[in-house]
């Protein structure tokens, strides 16, 4: 299968801090990719990077069969992003917000754009309201919406779900996985770990600048043994296994338990 994103060789640096180092990776149509890493690992500016908001020291890197080098217009064409704060205007309504995006997108029938995403985003009930009288995950799930005007083969969703409470970062995951089962090819920086867990198809992480491991939830659970117990086998979590490979301090290890613990 031919990858919607396919990364070789990235490298960035901003003076003398090498943020990323040669990064490798290749996204699968119509997937989840969540890109996992702590603050400051460079999941954001690869994300700038193949956006085409940020141009790589070298490597190259292709979306939807286009070029970031020579085919950048194309590359534009092809994506959106959403950031780590949605970009909505408070004082419009939600319907208000869709119909400007499509106009500026110069797209027909803008109405019927902004009636379609209100009702695919639950936003329907809510669509003459002011954005302002939104709750979080409402305005998060607005700003995705207003990001798939154009009907773009990738989105770029930068740690979607920072800043909001529970119910809104269940909102969003509807939302994520509406995309994916559409079509839409997901690149999504997160981190939280649960998020990955929950929305991923392939999973990465990437620490001092490069990809220490990627596979699916599956494979990466391989990478350490299942717990030893009495009666069940208890698998090791995404965060277990993500602060074993990073080496952070204090990873927690699975451990023999005991009859006595269980009960």
């Amino acid at each position: 299968m031919t990858a919607m994103i396919e990364v070789v060789g990235l490298r960035k640096a901003f003076g003398e801090v090498d943020v990323l180092r040669g990064v490798d990776v290749s996204v699968a149509p119509g997937t989840v990719f969540a890109l996992l890493g702590a603050n400051g690992a460079g999941k954001t500016t690869m994300v700038r990077i193949l956006a085409t908001l940020l141009k790589a020291d070298a490597g190259s890197a292709r979306v939807n069969g286009f070029s970031l080098d020579g085919d950048a217009a194309q590359v534009r064409e092809s994506i959106s992003l959403t950031g780590q704060f949605a970009a909505v205007d408070e004082v419009l309504t939600g319907r208000e917000n869709l119909i400007l995006i499509a106009r500026l997108r110069h797209l027909p029938a803008p109405q019927e754009i902004a009636d379609n995403l209100l009702g695919r985003f639950g936003l329907a009930d809510a669509a003459s309201r002011p954005v302002s009288t939104y709750s979080g995950g409402m305005r998060r799930r607005l700003d995705i919406a207003m990001s798939l005007i154009g009907d773009p083969a990738v989105v770029f969703l930068d740690e979607p779900t920072t800043g909001l409470d529970p119910e809104g970062r269940l909102e969003v995951w509807r939302a994520i996985t509406e995309l994916a089962a559409a079509g839409t090819t997901v690149l999504l920086t997160t981190q939280y770990l649960d998020e990955a867990e929950q929305l991923a198809d392939r999973i990465a992480i990437l620490h001092d600048g490069v990809i220490i491991v990627d596979g699916t939830l599956a494979e990466l659970r391989t990478l350490l043994p299942p717990a030893k117990v009495e009666y069940v086998e208890k698998q090791p979590s995404l965060e277990e296994i993500f602060l074993h490979l990073t080496g952070t301090p204090n990873a927690a290890e699975p451990a023999e338990v005991s009859p006595q613990e269980q009960s």
